[in-house]
């Protein structure tokens, strides 16, 4: 399969469209195997994935486009997903400058293999909760949440640098793409004036047990499901070794 040939058709598709895209983002969507993140990786659509969506090339080019970032510049991406988005980003601002973190662990080493296998291990991809950001590395140029959320997180507004930017899907059933820069004149961190991007359709920003991953409170459920994934019969349990208690009561007489 020519995937060079695809992706230089998706990109067309993408820059034929009424809303043009800049000429940096997409360069970085040709540059990007997208193959290496999904399969039928040059449709103009999503795709679900180990329990998550990733977003369609549309999509993730309207996200980066209203980041606006440059080379350079420190970068936290909040939900990470398989990956595809970060390696977008570190072909703007360098892959040692892209930071994504992902609540859900199998999410995350998902990410970390496709952007080794793509050429763009040095992306730090981790495994946190988005709200609270990741402090480690901050203060961030550019933040971009990949969830929907009402408002961001405090975190994330105290973790964005004084002359920096974020973009998030504003709402709930009805949302928004939003960007908005830091408000240096506050004298605390937040938000000056919020650019409304168009709409889009995003996931809830999740808290811990609600991932896929995530360890379930409810025993009877939990159990069920480590027994589901054990297929039909468990190779250990009481499903697999039947007594005859006859027969041993008369043993042991």
């Amino acid at each position: 399969m020519d995937h060079e040939t695809l992706r230089a058709d998706m990109v067309d598709g993408l820059a034929a469209r009424n809303r043009p895209l800049c000429g940096d983002v997409l360069n970085a969507l040709a540059t990007v195997p997208r193959h290496t993140f999904v399969d039928n990786a040059y449709a103009n659509r999503s795709q679900e994935v180990a329990g998550s969506r990733a977003l369609s090339p549309r999509t993730v080019a309207r996200l980066v486009e209203a980041l606006a970032a440059g080379d350079g510049d420190e970068t936290l991406i909040v939900g990470a997903g398989v990956g595809y988005t970060a390696a977008v980003l570190a072909e703007l601002v360098g892959d040692r400058h892209v930071h994504a973190v992902d609540i859900d662990r199998h999410l995350v080493q998902l990410a970390r293999t496709n952007l080794a296998a793509a050429g763009y291990d040095a992306v730090l991809v981790d495994c946190r909760d988005g709200a609270r950001g990741y402090p480690d590395y901050a203060p961030f140029d550019r933040i971009l949440v990949e969830t929907a959320v009402v408002s961001p997180p405090r975190s994330l507004v105290e973790q964005l640098a004084p002359d920096g930017r974020i973009v998030f899907p504003r709402g709930a059933t009805d949302q928004t793409l939003v960007a908005a820069d830091h408000d240096a004149d506050a004298s605390r961190p937040r938000l000056g004036s919020v650019e409304p991007l168009g709409p889009v359709s995003f996931r809830p920003m999740l808290v811990d047990g609600e991932q896929a991953s995530g360890h379930e409170r409810n025993r009877t459920r939990r159990e069920d499901a480590e027994f589901d994934s054990q297929g039909s019969v468990a190779p250990t349990g009481w499903e697999y070794e039947w007594l005859d208690w006859d027969e041993r009561l008369s043993t042991d007489r």
